[in-house]
Protein backbone atom coordinates (compact mmCIF):
# COMPACT_ATOMS: atom_id res chain seq x y z
CA UNK A 1 0.00 0.00 0.00
CA UNK A 2 1.18 3.53 -0.77
CA UNK A 3 2.31 5.31 2.39
CA UNK A 4 -0.18 7.91 3.59
CA UNK A 5 0.65 11.58 3.99
CA UNK A 6 -0.14 11.20 7.68
CA UNK A 7 2.43 8.41 8.10
CA UNK A 8 5.09 10.40 6.25
CA UNK A 9 4.38 13.44 8.41
CA UNK A 10 4.62 11.38 11.60
CA UNK A 11 8.00 10.08 10.41
CA UNK A 12 9.09 13.70 9.80
CA UNK A 13 8.53 14.73 13.43
CA UNK A 14 12.19 14.44 14.55
CA UNK A 15 13.46 16.45 11.57
CA UNK A 16 10.65 18.99 11.89
CA UNK A 17 11.56 19.54 15.54
CA UNK A 18 15.24 19.98 14.67
CA UNK A 19 14.30 22.44 11.92
CA UNK A 20 12.21 24.52 14.34
CA UNK A 21 15.04 24.76 16.87
CA UNK A 22 17.50 25.70 14.13
CA UNK A 23 15.53 28.09 11.92
CA UNK A 24 13.45 29.77 14.62
CA UNK A 25 16.06 29.70 17.37
CA UNK A 26 16.57 33.48 17.42
CA UNK A 27 12.81 34.13 17.40
CA UNK A 28 12.31 31.70 20.30
CA UNK A 29 14.97 33.54 22.30
CA UNK A 30 13.34 36.87 21.46
CA UNK A 31 9.97 35.57 22.60
CA UNK A 32 11.47 34.45 25.90
CA UNK A 33 13.09 37.87 26.34
CA UNK A 34 9.78 39.62 25.58
CA UNK A 35 8.02 37.57 28.24
CA UNK A 36 10.76 38.30 30.76
CA UNK A 37 10.43 42.02 30.01
CA UNK A 38 6.63 41.92 30.27
CA UNK A 39 6.76 39.81 33.46
CA UNK A 40 3.06 38.93 33.07
CA UNK A 41 0.93 38.22 36.13
CA UNK A 42 -0.78 35.44 34.17
CA UNK A 43 -0.97 33.93 30.69
CA UNK A 44 -3.87 33.13 28.38
CA UNK A 45 -4.09 30.84 25.38
CA UNK A 46 -6.25 31.10 22.25
CA UNK A 47 -6.64 28.08 19.99
CA UNK A 48 -8.96 25.39 18.67
CA UNK A 49 -8.69 21.66 17.91
CA UNK A 50 -5.23 20.10 18.03
CA UNK A 51 -3.75 23.57 18.54
CA UNK A 52 -5.83 23.89 21.70
CA UNK A 53 -4.40 20.59 22.93
CA UNK A 54 -0.89 21.95 22.28
CA UNK A 55 -1.94 25.02 24.28
CA UNK A 56 -3.11 22.78 27.13
CA UNK A 57 0.28 21.08 27.12
CA UNK A 58 2.02 24.46 27.26
CA UNK A 59 -0.34 25.57 30.05
CA UNK A 60 0.77 22.72 32.30
CA UNK A 61 4.44 23.29 31.45
CA UNK A 62 4.18 27.00 32.29
CA UNK A 63 2.27 26.45 35.51
CA UNK A 64 4.65 23.72 36.69
CA UNK A 65 7.73 25.79 35.82
CA UNK A 66 6.72 29.34 36.75
CA UNK A 67 3.85 28.99 39.22
CA UNK A 68 1.80 31.44 37.11
CA UNK A 69 -1.76 30.64 36.16
CA UNK A 70 -2.67 30.01 32.52
CA UNK A 71 -6.25 30.28 31.26
CA UNK A 72 -7.76 29.16 27.97
CA UNK A 73 -9.85 31.91 26.36
CA UNK A 74 -12.85 31.10 24.19
CA UNK A 75 -12.39 32.86 20.83
CA UNK A 76 -16.12 33.60 20.69
CA UNK A 77 -15.67 36.09 23.55
CA UNK A 78 -14.62 38.70 21.00
CA UNK A 79 -16.16 37.50 17.73
CA UNK A 80 -19.65 36.60 18.99
CA UNK A 81 -20.08 38.18 22.40
CA UNK A 82 -18.06 41.35 21.89
CA UNK A 83 -16.46 41.16 25.35
CA UNK A 84 -13.36 43.26 26.03
CA UNK A 85 -11.21 41.46 28.59
CA UNK A 86 -8.89 43.13 31.11
CA UNK A 87 -5.56 41.76 29.91
CA UNK A 88 -3.08 44.57 30.50
CA UNK A 89 -1.07 42.40 32.91
CA UNK A 90 -1.21 39.31 30.70
CA UNK A 91 0.67 37.63 27.94
CA UNK A 92 -1.54 35.92 25.37
CA UNK A 93 -0.33 32.91 23.37
CA UNK A 94 -2.24 32.02 20.20
CA UNK A 95 -1.62 28.72 18.42
CA UNK A 96 -2.91 28.19 14.88
CA UNK A 97 -1.45 26.22 12.00
CA UNK A 98 -3.07 28.40 9.35
CA UNK A 99 -3.42 31.66 11.29
CA UNK A 100 -6.66 32.39 9.45
CA UNK A 101 -9.61 31.69 11.75
CA UNK A 102 -11.60 34.93 12.15
CA UNK A 103 -12.62 34.33 15.78
CA UNK A 104 -9.02 33.70 16.87
CA UNK A 105 -7.88 36.80 15.00
CA UNK A 106 -10.59 38.93 16.63
CA UNK A 107 -9.59 37.86 20.14
CA UNK A 108 -5.86 38.31 19.50
CA UNK A 109 -6.50 41.82 18.18
CA UNK A 110 -8.71 42.64 21.17
CA UNK A 111 -6.09 41.30 23.59
CA UNK A 112 -3.38 43.45 22.02
CA UNK A 113 -5.57 46.53 22.22
CA UNK A 114 -6.18 45.76 25.90
CA UNK A 115 -2.43 45.87 26.62
CA UNK A 116 -1.51 42.19 26.53
CA UNK A 117 1.73 40.95 24.98
CA UNK A 118 0.54 38.75 22.10
CA UNK A 119 2.67 35.80 21.00
CA UNK A 120 1.71 33.69 17.97
CA UNK A 121 2.80 30.16 17.10
CA UNK A 122 1.88 29.40 13.49
CA UNK A 123 2.98 27.30 10.55
CA UNK A 124 2.04 30.11 8.15
CA UNK A 125 4.27 33.21 8.52
CA UNK A 126 2.28 35.14 5.91
CA UNK A 127 -1.01 34.68 7.77
CA UNK A 128 -3.21 37.39 9.30
CA UNK A 129 -2.36 36.03 12.77
CA UNK A 130 1.31 36.72 12.09
CA UNK A 131 0.52 40.31 11.20
CA UNK A 132 -1.69 40.94 14.26
CA UNK A 133 0.74 39.57 16.90
CA UNK A 134 3.56 41.40 18.69
CA UNK A 135 5.84 38.36 18.80
CA UNK A 136 5.61 35.65 16.15
CA UNK A 137 7.17 32.21 15.84
CA UNK A 138 7.29 30.17 12.66
CA UNK A 139 6.93 26.63 14.00
CA UNK A 140 8.66 25.42 10.79
CA UNK A 141 6.77 22.14 10.60
CA UNK A 142 6.78 22.34 6.82
CA UNK A 143 3.84 21.49 4.55
CA UNK A 144 1.30 19.25 6.27
CA UNK A 145 -0.94 17.59 3.67
CA UNK A 146 -2.92 15.25 5.91
CA UNK A 147 -6.00 16.88 7.43
CA UNK A 148 -5.10 15.52 10.86
CA UNK A 149 -2.35 17.59 12.49
CA UNK A 150 0.67 15.63 13.74
CA UNK A 151 4.05 17.29 13.22
CA UNK A 152 2.49 20.75 13.53
CA UNK A 153 0.96 19.77 16.88
CA UNK A 154 4.32 18.54 18.12
CA UNK A 155 6.22 21.58 16.87
CA UNK A 156 3.71 23.94 18.49
CA UNK A 157 4.28 22.23 21.84
CA UNK A 158 8.06 22.21 21.34
CA UNK A 159 8.03 25.93 20.50
CA UNK A 160 6.12 26.62 23.71
CA UNK A 161 8.67 24.66 25.74
CA UNK A 162 11.60 26.42 24.04
CA UNK A 163 10.10 29.83 24.78
CA UNK A 164 9.46 28.80 28.38
CA UNK A 165 13.08 27.69 28.82
CA UNK A 166 14.34 31.02 27.43
CA UNK A 167 11.89 33.07 29.50
CA UNK A 168 12.79 31.41 32.79
CA UNK A 169 16.46 30.66 32.10
CA UNK A 170 15.72 27.01 32.90
CA UNK A 171 18.86 25.26 31.62
CA UNK A 172 17.54 21.77 32.41
CA UNK A 173 14.42 22.31 30.33
CA UNK A 174 16.49 23.91 27.58
CA UNK A 175 18.71 20.80 27.36
CA UNK A 176 15.66 18.53 27.33
CA UNK A 177 14.17 20.51 24.44
CA UNK A 178 17.39 20.33 22.43
CA UNK A 179 17.44 16.55 22.94
CA UNK A 180 13.89 16.09 21.66
CA UNK A 181 14.75 15.26 18.02
CA UNK A 182 16.67 12.18 19.17
CA UNK A 183 14.00 11.17 21.67
CA UNK A 184 11.34 11.54 18.98
CA UNK A 185 13.37 9.18 16.77
CA UNK A 186 13.38 6.64 19.59
CA UNK A 187 9.64 7.09 20.05
CA UNK A 188 8.95 6.45 16.35
CA UNK A 189 10.27 2.90 16.72
CA UNK A 190 7.90 1.94 19.55
CA UNK A 191 5.19 -0.65 18.93
CA UNK A 192 1.71 -0.08 20.38
CA UNK A 193 0.07 -2.84 18.32
CA UNK A 194 -1.20 -4.72 21.43
CA UNK A 195 -3.99 -2.11 21.45
CA UNK A 196 -5.45 -3.37 18.16
CA UNK A 197 -7.12 -6.51 19.52
CA UNK A 198 -8.78 -4.66 22.39
CA UNK A 199 -10.33 -2.10 20.03
CA UNK A 200 -11.67 -4.64 17.54
CA UNK A 201 -14.46 -5.71 19.89
CA UNK A 202 -15.35 -2.32 21.33
CA UNK A 203 -17.01 0.91 20.29
CA UNK A 204 -15.53 3.38 22.79
CA UNK A 205 -12.56 3.92 25.07
CA UNK A 206 -11.20 6.36 27.61
CA UNK A 207 -7.78 7.96 27.32
CA UNK A 208 -6.44 8.99 30.72
CA UNK A 209 -3.65 11.32 31.76
CA UNK A 210 -2.73 13.87 34.36
CA UNK A 211 -0.79 17.12 34.10
CA UNK A 212 1.01 17.44 30.75
CA UNK A 213 -0.03 13.88 29.85
CA UNK A 214 -3.69 14.96 30.05
CA UNK A 215 -3.00 17.27 27.10
CA UNK A 216 -1.62 14.27 25.20
CA UNK A 217 -4.73 12.26 26.17
CA UNK A 218 -6.95 15.04 24.79
CA UNK A 219 -5.08 15.03 21.49
CA UNK A 220 -5.25 11.22 21.33
CA UNK A 221 -9.02 11.18 21.89
CA UNK A 222 -9.48 13.68 19.05
CA UNK A 223 -7.33 11.64 16.67
CA UNK A 224 -9.27 8.44 17.45
CA UNK A 225 -12.45 10.23 16.39
CA UNK A 226 -11.25 12.20 13.39
CA UNK A 227 -9.03 9.58 11.70
CA UNK A 228 -10.46 6.20 12.75
CA UNK A 229 -14.14 6.98 13.36
CA UNK A 230 -13.70 5.55 16.85
CA UNK A 231 -15.35 7.13 19.88
CA UNK A 232 -12.84 8.17 22.54
CA UNK A 233 -13.00 10.55 25.48
CA UNK A 234 -10.11 12.03 27.46
CA UNK A 235 -10.28 12.30 31.24
CA UNK A 236 -7.97 13.21 34.03
CA UNK A 237 -7.17 9.99 35.84
CA UNK A 238 -8.26 11.83 38.99
CA UNK A 239 -11.74 12.39 37.50
CA UNK A 240 -12.51 9.09 35.80
CA UNK A 241 -13.49 7.38 39.07
CA UNK A 242 -16.04 10.15 39.72
CA UNK A 243 -18.71 8.70 37.45
CA UNK A 244 -17.24 7.85 34.01
CA UNK A 245 -15.79 4.56 35.26
CA UNK A 246 -19.35 3.22 35.50
CA UNK A 247 -19.25 2.55 31.74
CA UNK A 248 -16.04 0.53 31.91
CA UNK A 249 -16.29 -3.24 31.48
CA UNK A 250 -14.62 -6.05 29.52
CA UNK A 251 -15.65 -4.45 26.23
CA UNK A 252 -14.56 -0.92 27.16
CA UNK A 253 -10.77 -0.40 26.84
CA UNK A 254 -8.76 2.22 28.72
CA UNK A 255 -5.50 3.79 27.56
CA UNK A 256 -3.63 5.41 30.47
CA UNK A 257 -0.83 7.78 29.50
CA UNK A 258 1.71 8.16 32.29
CA UNK A 259 4.92 10.15 32.06
CA UNK A 260 7.94 9.83 34.34
CA UNK A 261 6.72 12.63 36.60
CA UNK A 262 5.06 13.22 39.96
CA UNK A 263 1.73 11.90 38.65
CA UNK A 264 3.02 8.55 37.39
CA UNK A 265 2.22 6.69 40.61
CA UNK A 266 -1.32 8.07 40.72
CA UNK A 267 -2.10 7.40 37.06
CA UNK A 268 -0.67 3.88 37.33
CA UNK A 269 -2.65 3.08 40.47
CA UNK A 270 -5.92 4.10 38.81
CA UNK A 271 -5.06 2.12 35.67
CA UNK A 272 -4.38 -0.93 37.83
CA UNK A 273 -7.68 -0.38 39.65
CA UNK A 274 -9.55 -0.32 36.34
CA UNK A 275 -7.66 -3.35 35.01
CA UNK A 276 -8.69 -5.17 38.17
CA UNK A 277 -12.32 -4.64 37.18
CA UNK A 278 -11.70 -6.66 34.03
CA UNK A 279 -11.38 -3.83 31.50
CA UNK A 280 -8.64 -4.11 28.85
CA UNK A 281 -6.23 -1.50 30.20
CA UNK A 282 -2.99 -0.24 28.67
CA UNK A 283 -0.41 1.81 30.56
CA UNK A 284 2.78 3.63 29.53
CA UNK A 285 4.65 2.82 32.73
CA UNK A 286 6.89 0.16 34.22
CA UNK A 287 4.37 0.08 37.07
CA UNK A 288 1.97 -1.94 34.90
CA UNK A 289 0.88 -5.19 36.56
CA UNK A 290 -2.69 -6.12 35.67
CA UNK A 291 -2.60 -3.51 32.91
CA UNK A 292 -0.69 -4.14 29.69
CA UNK A 293 2.53 -2.15 29.51
CA UNK A 294 3.04 -0.02 26.41
CA UNK A 295 6.61 1.08 25.56
CA UNK A 296 7.69 4.71 25.92
CA UNK A 297 10.71 6.90 25.31
CA UNK A 298 12.11 8.11 28.64
CA UNK A 299 13.68 11.53 28.13
CA UNK A 300 14.96 12.27 31.64
CA UNK A 301 12.69 15.30 31.98
CA UNK A 302 9.06 15.02 33.15
CA UNK A 303 7.61 17.49 30.64
CA UNK A 304 9.37 16.28 27.49
CA UNK A 305 8.71 12.71 28.62
CA UNK A 306 4.99 13.42 28.37
CA UNK A 307 5.30 14.98 24.92
CA UNK A 308 7.10 11.94 23.55
CA UNK A 309 4.04 9.80 24.29
CA UNK A 310 2.16 11.34 21.37
CA UNK A 311 4.61 10.01 18.76
CA UNK A 312 4.00 6.25 19.13
CA UNK A 313 0.31 7.02 19.54
CA UNK A 314 0.22 8.84 16.19
CA UNK A 315 1.82 5.83 14.51
CA UNK A 316 -0.72 3.53 16.11
CA UNK A 317 -3.81 5.58 15.24
CA UNK A 318 -2.73 6.02 11.60
CA UNK A 319 -2.50 2.23 11.31
CA UNK A 320 -5.82 1.82 13.15
CA UNK A 321 -7.51 4.12 10.65
CA UNK A 322 -6.33 2.00 7.74
CA UNK A 323 -7.27 -1.24 9.52
CA UNK A 324 -10.79 0.08 9.90
CA UNK A 325 -10.99 0.89 6.19
CA UNK A 326 -10.57 4.67 6.39
CA UNK A 327 -8.21 7.13 4.74
CA UNK A 328 -6.39 8.94 7.58
CA UNK A 329 -5.41 11.73 5.18
CA UNK A 330 -9.03 12.66 4.47
CA UNK A 331 -11.30 12.26 7.50
CA UNK A 332 -14.99 12.49 6.62
CA UNK A 333 -16.58 15.97 6.79
CA UNK A 334 -13.31 17.67 7.83
CA UNK A 335 -11.01 20.14 6.10
CA UNK A 336 -7.49 21.30 6.83
CA UNK A 337 -8.40 24.92 7.54
CA UNK A 338 -11.49 25.67 9.62
CA UNK A 339 -12.66 29.28 9.74
CA UNK A 340 -15.07 29.95 12.60
CA UNK A 341 -16.67 33.30 13.36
Amino acid sequence: MTQTHMRREIDEIPDACARLLDRSGDALKAAGAALAAKDPAFLCTIARGSSDHASLFIKYAVELTTGRAVASLGPSLASIYGVRLSLAQAAVLSVSQSGQSPDILALVESAGEAGALTVALTNTPSSPLWEKSHVKIDIAAGPELAVAATKSYVNSAVAGLAILAEWTGNAELGRAVRNLPEHFRQALALDWSPLFAALENSESLYVLGRGPALAIASEAALKFKETADYHAEAYSSAEVLHGPVALVDRSFPVLALAARDAAEESVSAIAENIAGRGAPTFLTSDRAGKATRLPFAATGHPVTDALCLVVPFYGFVEALSRRRGYDPDKPAALSKVTKTQ
